[in-house]
């Protein structure tokens, strides 16, 4: 297995080919990969899902990915590590560090992507060019992409967690995003050990400190992999409650319409018509 280093903050690479650069790899910091033209299949850890121009998808260190390309493509890497991230707010650094590992367009608000297409057209530019102020304005291109791909994201994230009031808590929900699709790992007892709280007061410091009780932050974070699901893949239902460990799909589709509203083909079927 190929892996990547990157020995600076940040790095931009833009690239037309009908092969992927390299081959199935994995890499040591996160990487933005934005497509201007072209079309194929992103695989990320086994999962595959086509990609299509105007596609932005994020790769988290240590994913094991490639892209298969079905027609010659333009792809636009932008690259970065935690030094550059430290540099940011606590809020976003956390988002990087605890994002899904869902494949797929990571844009989900509608009205960014035009936006996005502007600053990938534009750091594609500047890539191959050396002008005066080149590395600055380069800089602050990328800063605006990492800002809107944060936002897109969507993470669960409390919003008094902006303040950093606890790094105990954010570790505990780092935890909980590391072993969603292990049950048994996030039951009280096994963070209280994990984490050296008491049985009995982990559960009022979770809600304390993020206004959830441990178990609607968990169902929330879940259904927001669900939704992500229903999005951006063709999974089954019944894939879907095995992967996130629901009982059976009765189960799934009452939970989902609890708390969203309405069952998850329905879900399914809006988005679909949505992004047409």
């Amino acid at each position: 297995m190929i892996i990547q280093n990157l020995h600076q903050a940040f790095d931009i690479e833009y690239k037309e080919v009908d092969i992927c650069p390299i081959d199935e790899h994995r890499h040591t910091f996160f990487e933005l990969v934005y497509i201007l033209h072209g079309n194929g299949e992103q695989q990320v850890n086994q999962h595959g899902l086509a990609y299509a121009p105007g596609d932005l998808f994020l790769i988290l260190p240590q994913d094991t990915h490639v892209f298969v390309c079905a027609a010659t493509t333009g792809f636009l890497f932008v690259r970065f590590n935690d030094i550059y991230l430290e540099g940011g707010i606590q809020k976003m650094e956390f988002i990087f560090h605890n994002a899904s590992h869902t494949p797929g367009c990571i844009l989900r608000e509608e009205g960014d992507r035009p936006l996005v297409r502007a600053l990938a057209e534009a750091l594609a530019r500047e890539s191959g060019g050396d002008r005066k102020f080149h590395r600055e304005v380069i800089q602050q291109l990328v800063n605006t992409l990492i800002t809107l791909v944060a936002r897109n994201i969507g993470l669960p994230v409390p919003d008094r967690l902006v303040e950093g009031q606890s790094r105990l808590i954010l570790d505990i929900i780092g935890y909980i995003h590391q072993h969603i699709y292990s049950p048994e790992l996030l039951r009280a007892n096994e963070l209280a050990s994990n984490f050296n709280i008491s049985i009995n007061y982990i559960s009022e410091y979770f809600k304390k400190q993020t206004g959830e009780t441990l178990q609607q932050y968990i169902t929330g974070y879940k259904l927001k992999l669900v939704e992500s699901r229903l999005r951006y893949s063709d999974l089954r239902m019944g894939e879907i409650v095995a992967e996130l460990g629901f009982t059976d799909e009765s189960h799934l589709n009452r939970t989902f319409k609890k708390y969203r509203g309405m069952s998850p083909s329905f879900y399914r079927k809006q988005m679909r018509i949505l992004s047409r």
